[in-house]
C-alpha cells in the first residue's frame, strides 16, 4: 500500500459544494486522505507520482443500488420485462442460488465496480435465504479492495420474518462493525401497502440498530403511495432512507420524501427498460428531493455510472422536450445539465448514505477515493473543452486509467491492482453450470422469456405475502 500518492497536471472536478474546476492542477493523497488539492503542489519524498495530463480528476463514484449477486448471471435477462424478472428470481428460480453463487456474483460486480471506476457501491443484496449466504455475500465484498454497503434483504421471506430471526442478529453481531466506512449496512425491503402493515416489524428492527431503510418505491404494479403514506404515518421516514426507483408516486408521496429528507435513487436505465414507470428526476428536481444514481442489476445493464449519467440526461431533457411539443411550444434551454447528474453520480451518492464528510469530493481532509480519467490511445478523449458534458457524454469505462480507494491504488495504467480476475471468472461459471444442471436446459433457454403464471405476479410480484398490492394497477 502506498502511502503517498499525487496527481499531478490534470483537469480537476473537485464536486465541492461550489463545484470548483481547476485546470492542470495536482491532488496530492497521504495516509489514506486528500492532503490538499492545488497547482504546483510538492510531491513528499518516496510519493507515487501519477501524471494527470490530459486528464480529468474525479471524486470515486458511488451507486446506491445494486442487486450484486445477480451479476454472475451477467446479460441473461437483456430482453425481461419488470414482471419476468419477478418470475425468474422472486416466484422461481432465485431460490436455487447457494451461498456460493451469491458470491461468485457479489465478486465479479465488485471487481466491474472498481474497475469502472465506482469506488463505493451499495449490495442490495435481496438474496440472501440463509446466514451461510450472508457471510459469503460479505466474504467476496472484503476480498475486493473497494468500498460498499450490504443492503441485507431476502426475497423468499417476509422482512418481518427474516429481521426477527435471531440468525440476521447473530450475522449483524458477527460482521457489522459500526462506523466502519469500508463496509457499512442497510436493510433492504420493500413495502406492500397492505394495511396491516406486516413490515412495520422490520422497521422497528432498523430503528433499534440505528440502520438505514432501502427500499423499492413507486414502482409500477409492486410498490405505490400507500406504502409511503404507512411508512409516514408510523415515523419510519427519516433523511437516512433512500427510496430506489420512486417513479410511479403522487405529489403526496414525493411531498413525504421531501419534508423527511430522504434521497431517490435513480436507475434510469433501468426505468425505462423494465418498466418501473418513467426515471423521475423531473419530479425530483421540482420537490427538491436528493438524487443518486445505480446501475440496478447486470443481469439486463451496464455495470458502470457513465451509463447512468448519460441515459439520466437523455431521459430527463426528452421529457422536457416532449411535454413542450405538446404545448406547441420548443425548449431553447434545457433545465438539466451534465454538471448536475456528475454531482448526483457523487455527492448525491454519499449524501444518500451519510457519508458526505468522507467521501463524495476532492476536499482536504476526505477519505481518497480518487479516479483518473485518462485514455492516450483513444481519439474520444482530447480534446477536453466541457469537463462535465466529457465525463457525462465521452467518457466510458475504458476511459478510466487509475483508481484510488481509500487512498490505495486499485487501478493504475488501466490494469486492476491486487484482483484475481481469472479465480472470479472460473467461480462464475461454475454458477452457471449449477443453474444450468439444476433447471435443466429447455428451462435455462425458456428462462430468457419466460412465461408469466397466469395467477400471483399479475396481483402481487412478491412472494412473501397475499396482499393484493398491484391488481388494480394491473387492471389499467
Amino acid at each position: 500500500m502506498t502511502d503517498s500518492v499525487l496527481f499531478r497536471n490534470g483537469t480537476v472536478l473537485t464536486m465541492d459544494d461550489r463545484h470548483t474546476v481547476l485546470p492542470n492542477a495536482d491532488v496530492l493523497v497521504i495516509d489514506r486522505r486528500i492532503a490538499e488539492v492545488g497547482v504546483g503542489l510538492t510531491a513528499p519524498e518516496g510519493a507515487t507520482v501519477i501524471d494527470a495530463t490530459g486528464g480529468i480528476l474525479m471524486p470515486g463514484m458511488i451507486d446506491t443500488h445494486r442487486h450484486m449477486w445477480q451479476t454472475a448471471m451477467r446479460g441473461y435477462g437483456a430482453d425481461w420485462t419488470l414482471t419476468q424478472y419477478f418470475v425468474w428470481y422472486y416466484l422461481e428460480s432465485g431460490k436455487l442460488f447457494r451461498p456460493e453463487d451469491v458470491h461468485a456474483g457479489n465478486l465479479l460486480a465488485a471487481i466491474e465496480a472498481i474497475d469502472a471506476g465506482v469506488t463505493t457501491t451499495v449490495d442490495w443484496s435481496h438474496g440472501l435465504q440463509t446466514p451461510q449466504h450472508a457471510d459469503a455475500a460479505v466474504d467476496a465484498l472484503q476480498a475486493v479492495p473497494g468500498r460498499f454497503v450490504l443492503a441485507y434483504g431476502n426475497i423468499q421471506q417476509g422482512p418481518w420474518e427474516w429481521s426477527a430471526s435471531p440468525e440476521f442478529r447473530d450475522f449483524v453481531r458477527r460482521r457489522i462493525t459500526p462506523g466502519d466506512d469500508m463496509l457499512g449496512f442497510q436493510m433492504a425491503f420493500d413495502v406492500t401497502g397492505d394495511p396491516a402493515f406486516p413490515e412495520k416489524a422490520a422497521f422497528e428492527v432498523a430503528r433499534e440498530l440505528g440502520v438505514p431503510v432501502t427500499t423499492h418505491a413507486g414502482v409500477w404494479g409492486a410498490t405505490n403511495d400507500d406504502g409511503i403514506r404507512l411508512m409516514h404515518e408510523h415515523g419510519f421516514m427519516t433523511p437516512q432512507t433512500v427510496y430506489v426507483h420512486a417513479a410511479t408516486l403522487t405529489h403526496d408521496s414525493y411531498h413525504r420524501i421531501a419534508a423527511t429528507g430522504g434521497s431517490v435513487s435513480v436507475s434510469t436505465e433501468s426505468e425505462q427498460s423494465a418498466g418501473q414507470g418513467y426515471p423521475p428526476t423531473w419530479m425530483l428536481r421540482d420537490h427538491g428531493i436528493g438524487v443518486s444514481l445505480s446501475m440496478d442489476t447486470s443481469v439486463w445493464w451496464s455495470g458502470d455510472l457513465f451509463s447512468a449519467m448519460r441515459t439520466t440526461l437523455g431521459a430527463d431533457r426528452s421529457r422536457e422536450h416532449m411535454e413542450a411539443h405538446a404545448r406547441a411550444d420548443t425548449v431553447t434551454h434545457v433545465h438539466l445539465r451534465a454538471e448536475q447528474v456528475v454531482d448526483w453520480a457523487t455527492r448525491g451518492g454519499s449524501k444518500a448514505l451519510g457519508m458526505d464528510s468522507v467521501i463524495g469530493s476532492l476536499e482536504a481532509g476526505k477519505k481518497a477515493d480518487v479516479v483518473l480519467l485518462r485514455n492516450d490511445d483513444s481519439p474520444v478523449m482530447f480534446p477536453i473543452l466541457h469537463p462535465y458534458g466529457h465525463v457525462a457524454f465521452q467518457a466510458q469505462r475504458g476511459d478510466v486509467d487509475t483508481v484510488l480507494v481509500d487512498g490505495r491504488i486499485v487501478k493504475r495504467d488501466h490494469k486492476l491492482v491486487g484482483v484475481d480476475l481469472a479465480a472470479a471468472r472460473a467461480q462464475v461459471g461454475r454458477t452457471i453450470e449449477h443453474l444450468r444442471a439444476t433447471m435443466g436446459e429447455e428451462a435455462w433457454q425458456r428462462g430468457m422469456n419466460p412465461d408469466v403464471p397466469e395467477t400471483k405476479v399479475r396481483d402481487n410480484p412478491y412472494t412473501y405475502t397475499e396482499w393484493d398490492a398491484g391488481s388494480a394497477q394491473w387492471k389499467h
